[in-house]
This record gives C-alpha cells, sequence and structure tokens, in this order.
C-alpha cells in the first residue's frame, strides 16, 4: 500500500490521512473534510482494504459511493492499485455501459464496489447486487450527490446494507443537509477538518489569476496562455457542453492537441478522452462541470475557467484539478461583464482578495508578465495550417463563378452582359428618364439581351399629339 502512495506522487501522507487511517482502521465512523487533492482517496482506501484482509471470501465486501462516472473509474483505478498486492477484486459499477461485463465482475466475486448511485439501484433491483454483506461503506464526494438529486437514492443504498456495517464520509466541502443525512446513518461519527488555519480556504500552492475578459477574445487569451513556458498538461472547464464542442474545434484549428469531456459524449468516447489526456496523447482536455470531480492527474499545470463557475464550491474543485499531491499549479478565471455579481459572491465566500478583476486583452502586456508567456506570441501555432474558409487560389483553379438570381454565370460571361447593358441594351433607365419628362410610349418587352446574343435594336418612339389644354401625363 506505501507503493500505491508513491506512485501517485505522495512520498509522505498528506494530514487528512495521518488522522483518517488510524480511526479508519479502528472502525471510527469519519465525516472526513480536506481540500481536493489531498489524498482523501487513500484516506479512506486503505481502511477499506485493510478491514477486508490479504484474502477476502468472494462478494460484496465493502461499497464507495461516488457521483459521477469518471470519478467511479478513478477511484476504482486508485483501489486496484492499492490492492495489487492482494487478492482483493475491484469492480466499477457505473452507467453508460453494457450490463453484461459489470455483472461478469460481479459473479467473479469481486470483494470492492465502486459505483454510482443509478446503476448500483438498478443491479440491485434486478437481484444482480447483494448490499447484505456490505461491512464498509463510503460515500466520496457526498456534497455533489446532494447537488446532482442523488438524496433519495443513498438513503435506498444505505437501507439495504446492515446496520453494524462501519460508515466513512469525504468531501472537500461539507453542507448542513449533507452533515445531517450523515449522522442518521453513522453511529456517532467524528467529523475531521483536515486544514491549515492560517491557509486559508484555497490551496496555498495554487496560483489565482481572475480577469475580466470579452467573450469574443477568450479564444485568443487561451491560445496564448497555452504557450506559456513551463505548462503542462492544462484542463479548461466551460458552463455548457456547446461551448466544450466548439472550443475542443476551435484549439484543433489554431493547432492545439485538445481533447473534450462533456455530458454529449457515450462513455466509450468520454472514457477515451480522458485515457489520452492521462497518457499524454492529449496535452489538453475541455470538460464541463460533470467531469470535474473525476480528473485525477497529478502534473496539471494550469487550469483555465471559460466562465466563471455559479459558486465558490464549484470554483474550488475546478482549480484543485491542479497543485495536486503537493505540487504547484495556476488557476485563471476568465469573468464575463455580465457574471461580476458571482464573482463577487466567490471572492467574498473565499476572502480571496480579488475585488475587481482586471480587464484583460489577448494584447494586454500584463497578461504576459502574470503567466509567463513569451513576448511576440500570437494565438496560433507556427505548424498550423491557414484558417478555414479560406481556400488559396491557384493557376490551375476552376474560373471564378458568381451567383446572380437563381443560378450561376461564369466571369466571362457577368463581364460580357455588364458590356451590353452598358452599351445601351438596357432600356430601364431610358424609360424612366422619360417619363420624368413627361413623355409616354408604349411598354417595350424584350429590353436587354440574352447572354451570348446581339443587342436588339431600339426602337424609335413617337411623340402622340395632346389634345386641348390637357398636358401630357407623366
Amino acid at each position: 500500500m506505501v507503493d500505491a502512495l508513491a506512485s501517485k506522487g505522495i512520498t509522505s501522507p498528506f494530514p487528512i490521512q495521518v488522522q483518517t487511517i488510524p480511526m479508519g482502521l479502528n472502525r471510527q465512523d469519519i465525516i472526513g473534510q480536506a481540500k481536493t487533492g489531498t489524498g482523501k482517496t487513500f484516506g479512506f482506501g486503505l481502511p477499506v482494504l485493510q478491514a477486508l484482509g490479504t484474502d477476502p471470501e468472494p462478494g460484496v465486501k465493502a461499497l464507495v459511493v461516488v457521483p459521477t462516472r469518471e470519478l467511479c473509474v478513478q477511484v476504482a483505478e486508485d483501489l486496484t492499485l492499492a490492492a495489487s498486492n492482494r487478492s482483493t477484486q475491484v469492480a466499477a459499477i457505473y452507467g453508460g455501459k453494457a450490463y453484461e461485463g459489470q455483472v461478469e465482475q460481479l459473479k467473479a466475486g469481486a470483494q470492492v464496489v465502486v459505483g454510482t448511485p443509478g446503476r448500483l439501484l438498478d443491479l440491485a433491483s434486478q437481484r444482480l447486487l447483494s448490499l447484505k454483506d456490505v461491512k464498509v461503506m463510503v460515500l466520496d464526494e457526498a456534497d455533489k450527490m446532494l447537488d446532482l438529486g442523488f438524496l433519495a437514492d443513498i438513503e435506498k443504498l444505505f437501507a439495504q446494507t446492515s446496520p453494524t456495517r462501519h460508515t466513512m464520509l469525504f468531501s472537500a466541502t461539507m453542507p448542513g443537509p449533507i452533515v445531517a443525512l450523515a449522522r442518521r446513518f453513522m453511529n456517532k461519527p467524528i467529523h475531521i477538518r483536515a486544514t491549515d488555519p492560517d491557509e486559508g480556504l484555497t490551496q496555498a500552492n495554487i496560483k489565482h489569476v481572475v480577469y475580466r475578459a470579452h467573450s469574443l477574445d477568450k479564444d485568443e487569451v487561451i491560445a496564448r496562455i497555452l504557450q506559456a513556458e513551463g505548462r503542462g498538461k492544462t484542463v479548461i472547464f466551460t458552463r455548457t457542453k456547446r461551448a466544450a464542442a466548439k472550443l475542443v474545434e476551435e484549439l484543433g484549428d489554431r493547432g492545439f492537441n485538445a481533447a473534450a469531456v462533456h455530458g454529449d459524449l457515450n462513455q466509450e468516447q468520454r472514457e477515451r478522452a480522458m485515457a489520452a489526456f492521462k497518457s499524454g496523447k492529449k496535452e489538453i482536455l475541455i470538460a464541463t462541470d460533470v467531469a470535474a470531480r473525476g480528473i485525477d492527474v497529478n502534473d496539471v499545470t494550469h487550469v483555465i475557467n471559460h466562465t466563471v463557475p455559479d459558486d465558490h464550491d464549484t470554483y474550488l474543485h475546478r482549480a484543485g484539478r491542479t497543485g495536486r499531491a503537493g505540487k504547484t499549479g495556476i488557476a485563471v478565471t476568465f469573468v464575463d461583464w455580465d457574471d461580476l455579481h458571482k464573482w463577487a459572491l466567490i471572492n467574498r465566500a473565499l476572502d480571496m482578495g480579488i475585488q475587481e478583476p482586471q480587464e484583460t486583452y489577448s494584447s494586454s502586456p500584463h497578461l504576459y508578465t502574470d503567466l509567463n508567456i513569451p513576448e511576440g506570441t500570437k494565438g496560433r501555432l507556427a505548424s498550423a495550417s491557414a484558417p478555414r474558409g479560406r481556400e488559396p487560389r491557384s493557376a490551375t483553379a476552376t474560373p471564378h463563378r458568381e451567383r446572380s438570381g437563381g443560378g450561376e454565370r461564369s466571369g466571362e460571361d457577368t463581364r460580357r452582359r455588364r458590356r451590353t447593358r452598358s452599351g445601351g441594351g438596357n432600356t430601364e433607365g431610358n424609360a424612366q428618364q422619360s417619363g420624368q419628362r413627361g413623355q409616354q410610349g408604349p411598354k417595350q418587352e424584350g429590353a436587354g439581351t440574352h447572354d451570348g446574343a446581339e443587342p436588339r435594336r431600339r426602337r424609335r418612339r413617337t411623340r402622340r399629339p395632346s389634345t386641348g389644354n390637357t398636358p401630357p401625363s407623366a
């Protein structure tokens, strides 16, 4: 298990691990609260595996409930790594994947199940998953479950387990309703807050930069930030799925290697994107908040908030994707003019001391000095192709064609048609002048020319004599 910590870049235990692991080993119910990226997974994972022993009997003995699919995969991978020297089997149970593979893992005797509430209850209702022998139950990121409306599902899962189980609850933020829920299903829990009172609510190893940016200039600013010196893997958070897809396409056109994780992608696409990001094949990950809790990559150097988060808890979880395992990181946030009130609330809640975000454009000098961007950097890599929609002209290109009316004419036909009109073939203007002089005559048909035909001779007009003193009609 010590090797598992070292493989995650943890050379010495974090405070949350120091405080929770001994209590967890003694089967003390725990409400653990610590900042994201400080090792909460191993804080509950090691006591869970230790409680099961080195050679546990087949069947579900430990249940870890998480709010998102990405976090389910991440926690299952960490626990599998920690149990690499044991016969313990870990199964990841979540939606968006076929049932067959997950059911096979359960039938094979998996002792630890990490799952999302919906799929867990689905399998339990089909009697494919039994929780009656669960000895340890863990809720990870419990506050997010409350936000996503999983409260009723969590109560159902608790009801299917034994009242004598050992229960642990972990999260970076702990709203009142979650604490109340925990106390209902836990036996004399101890609330552990592993924080430094002198550090503040935000992590000291993360540099927070906030800019008031124009929406039309954000892509250019982001492209220049991505060329900062020392930039490693980067996570960019967007508010909507549409914005994430659009930004991936825009950065791809500018020459950057980016992937996306959002709700419009199926589970296989999301897992491929995450795997490519972790392996380094993709250096930029663009995600919505649905994936914020499952991105656990130690070498993320930058987090960029394309739009300001809705609240301070979301901001903490987004920024917590960098500066993990004691490393340093940079969190950049763009605030639109219409969202200044949101930033004011976040700034007040986190006591960040950034009352008024600095107005910033892609050409602002402080952008380069704040984020260590080389002078002269532009928003397009030199290896990027020309912008789409600008096709190069060549000697072998087909003649330019103009659209006129309902069809197309070649450039030569258009020029001949214009010469014909200027030579007198167009009688529309002459008729207008005649009307201004008070002349009248029969309407001429066939005025103008047809493509490729000679212009018709203009008819000679005769003026009708006026009768009496009646002036000619206009």
